[in-house]
């Protein structure tokens, strides 16, 4: 049966200082008074029946996020005691779901992108749930068109044609350098790998046994006592204590090499982007004929390429003689910084009291 999980773990200190510990990023309703995860539960509608539809997040967020998506029981959230990365929070989803349908086929999705139009996506997520109902083996990963040589997304190269829509995956490449990048978007054989993926629960399962034996054995013994009075005890018991790494790292990279399975490349063909700091956010935004952009009351003289964002609607932002400067007001904390220091705000957010984090 076909499910989906929406990876929302994600602590967003980038976005700081809208992003704190208890309103994360995918929680912040920035989107027209929507959030990141409201977007992103949307674009399951038509895809995957709602019951089958899942959120792994932060224990601590569960009450929020079923306050802010009311059609999500509680039942329906993977909470997760603490973050291990997203290998753990995969292996987490596998487990519980294939106890509950041994036959489970899930969709990895995320919290923190914008993908347009929905028609394209749904129908690469149905390419890629039928990839893996014909081949339980298939890993399947959705490649996104690159626009330009980005050295923060990791690539996939695509191989030859399955089917329609589809490539064989002839291998990841973490974050390359620009001039590496620069090749690949020059080759056209390389996509951005989304971080979405369709996955068979119990190939998923073995998989982890093999590459990363101790995860392995921490989330079998979360998945004996799911379902049991004992659940939440081994669950925070075991979870925390379980090693940190990213499914790029320690799943995919060495399926590449794993004879047991088979990874396939859907590419997609959207406008995707990746609300992970303050300028793409700006990206999601109409520009004035300066290029500034703001969401909410602001002012600009002699100003070009800036950006206001701020939690109140009545607190005017104002701007004069400024290029390239980002200001973000909260009610009780505002962040300026030139849009090219963008990758210092989650410093910023570790030298803040922490009554501000």
């Amino acid at each position: 049966m076909r499910h989906a999980m929406i990876m929302a773990g994600g602590s967003g200190t980038r976005l700081w200082p809208m992003s704190r510990g208890e309103t994360p990023k995918q929680l912040i309703p920035l989107f027209q008074g929507k959030s990141l995860l409201q977007i992103a539960a949307e674009r399951l509608e038509g895809t995957v029946d709602q019951k089958n539809r899942w959120i792994c997040t932060g224990q601590k967020h569960c009450e929020a996020i079923c306050d802010s998506l009311p059609h999500f029981s509680s039942s329906q959230l993977i909470g997760e005691p603490e973050g291990r990365d997203t290998l753990n929070a995969v292996g987490f989803t596998a487990t519980v779901l294939h106890k509950l349908d041994p036959n489970a086929i899930f969709a990895v999705l995320t919290a923190d992108h914008i993908i347009r139009p929905q028609e394209e996506f749904a129908k690469c997520l149905d390419i890629g749930f039928s990839l893996v109902e014909e081949d339980p083996s298939r890993f399947v990963t959705f490649g996104i068109t690159p626009t330009f040589p980005a050295t923060g997304y990791g690539y996939v190269e695509l191989g030859e044609t399955i089917g329609e829509g589809a490539n064989r995956c002839k291998r990841f490449v973490e974050k390359p350098d620009l001039a590496t990048a620069e090749s690949y978007v020059a080759s056209g054989n390389f996509a951005w790998n989304s971080g979405m993926f369709v996955f068979h629960s119990k190939t998923v399962i073995d998989a982890i046994t093999r590459m990363q034996p101790d995860s392995a054995a921490g989330l079998a013994l979360i998945g004996e006592a799911w379902g049991t009075p004992q659940q939440q005890e081994v669950l925070n018991r075991v979870y925390p204590n379980l090693p940190k790494v990213s499914v790029d790292y320690g799943m995919m990279e060495p399926a590449g090499d794993d004879e047991a399975i088979s990874i396939c490349t859907v590419p997609m063909e959207v406008e995707w982007l990746d609300v992970g700091s303050w300028p793409s956010y700006g990206e999601t935004l109409s520009p004035d004929k300066n290029g500034n952009c703001s969401d909410t009351k602001s002012f600009t003289i002699n100003c070009n390429r800036t950006l206001a964002v701020s939690d109140d609607p009545s607190h005017a932002v104002t701007m004069i003689g400024c290029d390239d400067l980002i200001v973000i007001h909260t009610k009780d904390a505002t962040l300026v910084f030139p849009s090219s220091e963008a990758q210092r705000v989650k410093e910023m957010h570790g030298l803040v009291d922490p009554s501000l984090q």
